[in-house]
């Protein structure tokens, strides 16, 4: 497999460095990848550069995941207008261990293969260094005018005129440039990979290589993705889209990918799986068939869902997603797991009720009435009972007056009550 043909059709090239495809076609070469440990968790926004590192592996090179232990204390200022926040040590490697697990879904870290992947952290070769050594050693060599020309620099100091830029961050292309140099020298590393953004800070690195020791060293850069409609890429109205199931649950996880616009799930697939350049020919022409099947959108969460978390998480999330329509509601409902139930359900009113009062039992009318205002008076849940309106845990009851216990509880703690087609009630136990 071709690397750079392969990046190419799946859209996923922005800039490479000339000789970078000689170099690739020559031999086995390494390249890294920047991740800062900002969070102890990846977001869908990592997911592009790690899956150039997957593409790269599968290509037949080393792929080389450098966690920025160090950098991470400093925060990157391409495409920020303020500084970030610094994380002390212990979280940081608190962070790294996490990210650690989660990069192990992607890549082959641990077989005998001459191009298994390596982890790498830049703060166990700084911790050491002396601000005096490193000026002297390494910034020498970079003047401030090469510095300042970057587009990450003037593009920070426009959007920050009043407050401009602190030293720290100024010294944060110098530190990856830096990294880059040692993973030369220390790894055999000819190639560092990124974001489009992070072009500047990439051939600083380069540039240093060049410099210190007459060597060639190369780039490429992927696009920062976007969406169709212009909104940014991984952004929900509860935030970040996390690879942590604790942040993000796998159905959320699944509901996001199951949700792009047609236009981005053409984009994605390419992207954000494996799947051969046929095999996707093959479902966008299913997709223009028939729309309405969204054949791009299910083979992507899919395929994305099962490789960031597993196949049965991924059949959970399906099944979950059928809970509001299919004819085995009822099975669904109490095989899903609690975490599973509280996404699908989010949003829908929540009231508590006794869960001594559920161990004696309690008539449907008073649970539904006195316990909780699913219905404003007895006399409308008798009607709506009557129709065939009142369901509890998806299934119809046909006596106002049967009797809820604890028999009835979802993980132990809730009942789900519906009233008519769309109105949906969660009872917690307490």
């Amino acid at each position: 497999m071709n690397f750079v043909e392969e990046l190419t059709w799946r859209g996923m090239i922005a800039n490479i460095m000339p000789g970078t495809e000689e170099q690739l076609n020559k031999e086995m070469t390494s390249a890294y990848v920047g991740i800062d440990p900002t969070a102890d968790s990846l977001h869908i926004g990592h997911l592009v550069s790690i899956m150039m590192l997957k593409h790269f592996q599968r290509a037949g090179h080393r792929p080389i995941a450098l966690i920025g232990g160090a950098t991470g204390m400093i925060g990157d200022p391409s495409m920020k207008s303020q500084e970030r926040k610094l994380i002390d040590e212990e979280t940081l490697r608190h962070n790294q261990e996490a990210i650690r697990k989660q990069l192990a879904h992607f890549l082959d870290f641990d077989s005998d293969a001459p191009n298994h992947a390596v982890l790498v952290n830049n703060y166990d070769w700084m911790k050491e260094f002396s601000f005096l050594n490193f000026i002297r050693d390494i910034g020498k060599h970079i003047t401030v005018n090469y510095m300042m020309a970057k587009d990450s620099v003037k593009k920070r100091l426009a959007a920050n005129a009043d407050h401009g830029m602190s030293f720290t961050e100024f010294s944060y292309q110098l530190l990856q440039g830096y990294d880059f140099l040692y993973l030369y020298e220390h790894e055999g590393c000819r190639l560092q990979m990124g974001g489009s953004d992070q072009w500047g800070n990439i051939t600083t690195g380069t540039e240093l290589i060049r410099r210190i020791n007459g060597g060639e060293a190369y780039a490429i850069t992927c696009p920062l993705i976007t969406k169709a409609d212009g909104g940014k890429f991984g952004k929900t109205e509860s935030g970040n889209v996390w690879l942590d199931p604790e942040r993000t649950s796998p159905y959320k996880f699944y509901q996001f990918w199951l949700n792009v616009s047609d236009a981005d799930a053409a984009k994605y697939i390419k992207i954000f799986t494996d799947l051969p350049q046929d095999e996707i020919k093959a479902l966008e022409e299913e997709q223009e068939r028939d729309p309405g099947l969204r054949p791009l959108q299910k083979r992507l969460a899919k395929e994305i869902t099962t490789m960031v978390h597993s196949a049965q998480d991924y059949e959970m999330a399906v099944e979950a997603s059928q809970i509001l329509f299919s004819n085995k509601a009822k099975d669904i409902l109490h095989k899903i797991d609690e975490q599973t139930l509280l996404s699908v359900f989010e949003g829908v009113p929540q009231f508590e009720v006794s869960r001594d009062a559920l161990a004696a039992g309690v008539p449907a009318i008073n649970l539904l009435t006195d316990d909780a205002a699913v219905f404003p008076s007895k006399g409308e849940m008798r009607k709506m009972t009557q129709g065939g309106g009142v369901s509890i845990n998806k299934e119809k009851i046909a006596d106002p007056n049967m009797t809820i216990d604890n028999s009835f509880l979802l993980n132990d703690k809730y009942i789900l009550a519906q009233r008519g087609k769309k109105n949906y009630f969660l009872l917690i136990a307490k």
